[in-house]
């Protein structure tokens, strides 16, 4: 292997390990639906990585400091986002199971966008990335780099959608839902309102 694909996967690893609001809602909605719609969330928030990685690639510290200068306004955005999602989690708890069946079910495709444009709402990932480069990590091998970021942030956003398919499975039943449903709501909220209160 390359030392720019491993500085990718080293990369990768680094920035999606950390399990924050992404991953919470990737784990939570395998949980609440199927291991293929918490598969392709979790994808959505690779696919986010790797276009991170490539932009950080491409255009370094201008990429960064054009980032540094909206991160505030983004952080905010995200902020709003994650507290909406929840709410709507939360509320989405307490619906009876009859009706919550009748509301248009999670798709694949629904969750990667989602989470896809959640995700590219982190304006700290490219400057993650942007310092690793212009520090050498992946200093030569663009395509190797961005390759191993992604497939690196793909594979572990991967084990959380199958951990959270397990957990889904332990907790069948309305009374699992509501704890899993409240529980990743509650753990969204937290982490809305430490993102507000980091800026």
């Amino acid at each position: 292997m390359s030392a720019p694909f491993l500085a990718g996967v080293v990369a990768g690893y680094g920035v999606a390990v950390p399990v924050g609001a992404i991953g919470v809602l990737i784990a939570g909605l395998s949980a609440r639906t199927s291991l293929r719609v918490g598969a392709a969330a979790g994808l959505g928030a690779a696919a986010a990585d790797g276009i991170y990685a490539t932009i950080a690639v491409l255009g370094g510290a201008a990429a960064a400091a054009l980032i540094a200068t909206i991160a505030t306004p983004l952080r905010w955005l995200a902020a709003a986002v994650l507290l909406v999602l929840a709410a709507v989690t939360a509320q989405g708890a307490f619906r009876p199971p009859s009706r919550a069946r009748q509301e248009r079910p999670a798709t694949p495709a629904r969750a990667f966008t989602g989470i896809l444009a959640l995700t590219l709402l982190n304006p700290a990932t490219v400057i993650y990335f942007a310092a690793l480069v212009l520090g050498g990590a992946g200093e030569g091998g663009g395509v190797r780099f961005v390759a191993g970021a992604f497939l690196a942030s793909a594979s572990w956003q991967l084990l959380l959608a199958g951990g959270g398919t397990l957990i889904g499975r332990v907790l069948t039943g309305d009374r699992g839902r509501l704890i899993t449903a409240l529980v990743s709501s509650a753990v969204i909220a937290i982490l809305a309102i430490r993102l507000l209160t980091s800026s």
